[in-house]
């Protein structure tokens, strides 16, 4: 097993074999590092002109050894010691500063972000011995401007400080901290995210629907962050200085999840699982794990697993535990679970199998859709942003119990109920999956069997949750998709729902700025213009034919 890493290039052969043999030193449980070798990491640093660091698990053994350059060491991946939410890493580093310096703000970003037992500086002297050492650890209660607590600079020959007693003591602590915060059996504990150039109302008006969103997952909202920037960063989306910020709220608050409003690529989810121990997902994951749970039908899970394996495709570049820490839970259901680790190639594979069976989904829609041709039904289709209302409306305008619940995607397979009018047309009126603001584009791809149904409609009845402060950029978000469908030929009547949610004065404003038909979906007697426009235009089209 490799246990020398970092910038070892030109080192004499003395000097590697030096280097190596410090990993069959061990450092007692009481101490940060012994006098000993304290010295000759001190002394190996001074030779070589590099900074030198040691990787050291809590019962002592050096795991790592770290050559850096004149200023800094980069720490190896540490993927293999695993964190729990509210848990330190069970390792520490010690490294060497060249000169008399305490520990940087770069040693206290490492300390924070891989959630170290300890960070730890030995200053040299200008001969290459130990002047004193710095220390610091992760203050488990501390205030956000002082998550650390620093220790007096220590004496060479005064480093034992208890060590285990002090790590026994702050994991104590982080039960403590983690009782006080744990989430129900199954549910993991969330910061949502959003790293936006957008005005601030549109950055919070996505970040409240993406709160929406990790409810109807199952998600606990901890905490919501925005940050707005000139131009986001490139490597991590967001400051690197913020994502230690997180990770101390995440050890703090027994977080388990960050969920960022904006979709991420496959280096910045690399970047970022590097910097990183939480499980990392974006809004395009979360639609995804929503239509996971939902779906119910065999179309839909086919539709579903084939949004999230072209989801995952171009992400299988990243570094396994980048992704493994997805597998189960929120961002791992479906193909998630066993399929994150597979190579590229049995992914394809696995899409062709998918759109294949979808393309047989089609063929069986038109014939369905032949069918109704040949009976002559007209067809209205129920559209409409998510959690609009429109299982609801289906329910009381056909007396049926089709599931409405009050969160986004409760429903995601279409369901299709017959309709009669007072004049004795009949008509079969259907149910589709609520739209939402940038739907993931593979989502559109997977669904678009289900999606071109509408094509075969007679009327579409947009409803629209008027209640809802976001309601006009909703309309446009719906708007924008039917365009996308090639769909604005098809007449529309838009249903202005849940009146009975907001007040007189905002309704009549609401009115008269959309104009449609104000219901409650949930109140019969509210749907009577309604339906005597919708039998109007059904009548008008029958007389066309």
């Amino acid at each position: 097993m490799r246990t020398l890493y970092g910038n070892t290039e030109d080192l004499k052969a003395d000097h590697i074999r030096r280097l190596e043999n410090l990993c069959r030193r061990k450092v007692p449980d009481r101490f940060i590092i012994t006098p000993e070798l304290a010295r000759d990491i001190a002394r190996l640093s001074h030779e070589i002109h590099r900074q030198v660091g040691l990787l050291i698990e809590r019962s002592g053994k050096i795991v790592a050894v770290i050559v850096g350059d004149a200023h800094k060491i980069v720490i190896p991946e540490t993927g293999a010691y695993h964190t729990l939410p509210g848990r330190l890493k069970g390792l520490r580093c010690v490294h060497t500063h060249l000169k008399d310096e305490p520990l940087t703000a770069d040693d206290l970003t490492d300390l924070a972000l891989l959630r170290l037992d300890l960070m730890a500086a030995v200053t040299l002297t200008p001969e290459g011995g130990v002047r004193s050492v710095h220390a610091a650890h992760i203050l488990p209660q501390g205030p956000p401007d002082a998550p650390y607590r620093i220790l007096d600079p220590l004496p060479p020959h005064r480093l034992d400080v208890g060590f285990a007693e002090i790590i026994r003591a702050l994991e104590s602590e982080l039960a403590q901290i983690r009782s006080l915060y744990t989430a129900e059996k199954g549910e993991e504990r969330a910061v949502l995210v959003s790293v936006s150039t957008a005005p601030r109302k549109i950055a919070e008006d996505s970040l409240a629907e993406l709160k929406e969103l990790a409810i109807s997952s199952g998600i606990e909202v901890v905490e919501v962050v925005l940050q707005q920037r000139k131009k986001a960063d490139p490597r991590f989306l967001i400051g690197r200085g913020k994502l230690q910020d997180l990770n101390l709220l995440a050890l703090q608050k027994g977080i388990s999840l960050i969920i960022f409003d904006q979709e991420l690529n496959a280096s910045q989810i690399r970047s970022i699982a590097d910097q990183i121990e939480l499980k990392v997902i974006d809004r395009t994951q979360l639609i995804l794990d929503i239509f996971a749970q939902r779906a119910q039908t065999r179309e839909g899970k086919l539709q579903v697993e084939l949004a999230q394996l072209k989801y995952l495709l171009p992400r299988l570049v990243t570094k396994n535990t980048a992704m493994s820490r997805l597998t189960g839970g929120i961002g791992g259901r479906g193909p998630g679970e066993t399929k994150l680790e597979i190579n590229r190639r049995r992914v394809r594979q696995r899409i062709n199998q998918l759109e294949k069976a979808l393309q047989a989904v089609i063929r069986h829609r038109s014939r369905q859709k032949a069918r109704r041709t040949k009976k002559g039904l007209p067809v209205i289709s129920i559209i409409g942003y998510t959690n609009a209302g429109k299982s609801t409306l289906l329910n009381t305008l056909t007396q049926s119990d089709v599931l409405a619940e009050d969160r986004l995607f409760a429903t995601l397979d279409p369901s299709s109920r017959r309709l009669r009018f007072p004049r004795d047309v009949e008509v079969i009126i259907t149910d589709t999956v609520g739209f939402i603001r940038e739907l993931p584009k593979d989502l559109m791809v997977a669904f678009r069997a289900t999606l071109e149904e509408l094509q075969s409609a007679d009327l579409l009845l947009h409803v629209v949750d008027v209640s809802n402060p976001r309601c006009q950029e909703q309309i446009r978000s719906v708007e924008r998709i039917l365009s996308d469908l090639d769909l604005q030929h098809i007449k529309v009547l838009r249903v202005l729902n849940k009146i009975d949610l907001i007040s007189a004065e905002d309704l009549d404003r609401r009115i008269r700025t959309l104009g449609g038909f104000p219901v409650s979906a949930v109140n019969r007697s509210t749907l009577v213009p309604l339906t005597e426009k919708m039998a109007e235009e059904i009548e008008k089209l029958s007389s066309i034919t």
